[in-house]
Order: C-alpha cells, then structure tokens, then sequence
C-alpha cells in the first residue's frame, strides 16, 4: 500500500454544517486512474460528525449500483423495503426508488458503479440486484469487495494508504467485457437527452431494440424506456436541488407534457409528491449535490457521462 496519493488526483474538498443537529458534514472527491474510465462516478470520502450522538436522516436518489464502506457509525438503510443495518460495508444495486438511510458519526468511502463497470467487475445481471441493499460481506455477488473493508473501515489507516489499496485491488478484480462498446453507446446516449422513443435509442446506438433491451437488462438493471424516464427525471431533481428556493415548475424537464405527469413520475421514483420531498430536510444530500456539481460537473450519478475512450 507504498502508491503515491496522486494515483488520483483530488478533486476538491467540501464542508457545510447543518445548523438543526450541529452536524458536519466534509467530502472529499477523487478522480480514479484512467485505467478505471468509464467504470466509476467518483471516489469518494464522506466525514459525518454529529454532537451528543446524535442522527440524521435523509434520501438517496435513484442512482447506479454502489458498494460504501464505513468506520465509526454504520448506517440503517431502507431501499424499497428492504433494510440494512449495522453493516460496515453495504451494496446497493441500480435503483428506480430512493434509500432512506440514518446515520450518526461516521466515515464513509463511497464507490459508484457506471453500467462499463458493473460489466467489469460485477456477475450478476444488473436487473437481479435493482432496489435493493444489503450487508454486502453476506451477499455472494458483492462479497469479493469485503476484502477492502478491513482497510476502508480502520480510521487508523492513512488516506493514502487507503486509496492506494482500493486502487490495487479493483485493479485485480477488474476484467474485459466484451460487450463494452455497446455499453458504452448506450450510456452515451441516455445522458444526452436526446431521445423520448426507445426505437430512436436503438437506432442511435446502431443496434436493434431487442439488443438494446439485452444489454440494459445486464448492465443497467432496468428497461431502456424506464432508463429515459429516469434521467429526465433526474435531470429535474437536481436542477430543483442546485436552486434552492426554485419552484418545481421552474425545475422540470422540458421532455414533460404538463405539472400533473411530472407529479406522477416524482411520486412513483420517490415515492412521495414534490411538495412533501420539498417540506423534508436534506442535510447531507442538498451540500453533497452542490458540491458534486461545483466540482465534478454533474449533481448525481446518473447524470455522469462515460469516458469517451472507454471502449
């Protein structure tokens, strides 16, 4: 674990206090090596410190699989139902619904999976693995990754340790796919925006519909027409949660016919309306969003783009 730390180039640092439970809150992005392009969002650290043991509580968005590893205080996380609790080291795969997790004191590394690396480093169809969480040292397609608990989850271990152990063993994890220039053209394509019928998302990605409907099943855990909706309606939940004080009307996506089938998508995703996700306190996501825009230039994983060269 002798790497240097600038393997990854540090992307910035952020802090904020949420001045309800005099909680801080610091994150710090990291760039992975271009070996890994295409595969992650970012790398990322989290420092949660609250007084007198207390807890916050908060909503996760729809977003792509992620593995997050934790020292001190270890989350109880809720995704459609199913809870993970206690865990160190939690897995979650794609997901169409929000986790609702609670936290105190804690440091947390976060890795976010793109559809190029669920393909190089996960098993198990996307779409077997969608809205769900679990302990991820007991469950058979995520358990290989436990090995970086031990490192990840001892506040003892330096940062620069730390990151050159998540960087030597994803890289011996890692494995080709040989479908990785249709993953490619697909996400590509999904990010744009640029499509509302799933035939013109096929013809785009110069595939046929039920190729499409394959590797979005395998690779991205959910239909291409439910792929769509999603990004455009988390392009509206992150232009609401950068503006503060926007109305929704201000926020949606311009893909959207009238208020009332925004209301009806933002229910089904978030399973709440607007204006009770709005009366909510967010005080990790909204600072984690901010900063996530300022610095790495998209609000939320869905909305990262894959690396050009990742084919």
């Amino acid at each position: 674990m002798g790497e240097r730390l600038d393997t990854f180039s540090v992307k910035a640092e952020t802090a904020s206090v949420h001045e309800e439970t005099s909680c801080s809150v610091r994150s710090r992005f990291y760039t992975p090596p271009s070996q890994f392009d295409g595969c992650f969002t970012t790398f990322y650290q989290l420092a949660l410190d609250c007084e007198d043991g207390e807890q916050i509580e908060d909503y996760l968005q729809p977003e792509w699989g992620n593995i997050r590893f934790f020292a001190h205080s270890a989350p109880r996380a809720e995704v459609g139902g199913m809870v993970a609790e206690n865990a160190r080291f939690t897995a979650t795969g794609p997901s169409s619904l929000p986790c609702k997790f609670t936290l105190g004191t804690t440091r947390m590394w976060g890795i976010g999976f793109l559809p190029l690396g669920w393909a190089r480093f996960i098993d198990a169809d996307a779409t077997d693995l969608t809205n769900c969480v679990y302990d991820g040292a007991a469950h058979a397609d995520y358990a290989k990754f436990d090995c970086l608990s031990e490192v990840l989850c001892d506040p003892e271990v330096s940062t620069e340790e730390q990151l050159a152990f998540l960087h030597e063993t994803l890289e011996r994890l890692m494995r080709p796919n040989r479908d990785e220039p249709k993953i490619t053209r697909i996400h590509t394509a999904l990010v744009s925006g640029n499509f509302v019928s799933v035939s013109d998302l096929a013809d785009a990605c110069g595939m046929s519909i039920r190729t499409l409907e394959r590797m979005c099943h395998r690779y991205f855990g959910f239909t291409p027409k439910l792929l769509m909706r999603r990004q455009r309606f988390m392009r509206s939940l992150s232009t609401f949660m950068l503006q503060r004080g926007a109305r929704w009307t201000e926020a949606m996506d311009e893909e959207y016919h009238d208020q009332a089938q925004f209301t009806r998508e933002f229910t089904e995703f978030m399973t709440m309306t607007p204006s009770a996700y709005a009366a909510l306190d967010h005080p990790i996501l909204a600072s984690f969003m901010e900063a996530r825009a300022r610095v790495w230039g998209s609000a939320a994983q869905t909305l990262d783009k894959p690396a050009a060269d990742a084919n």
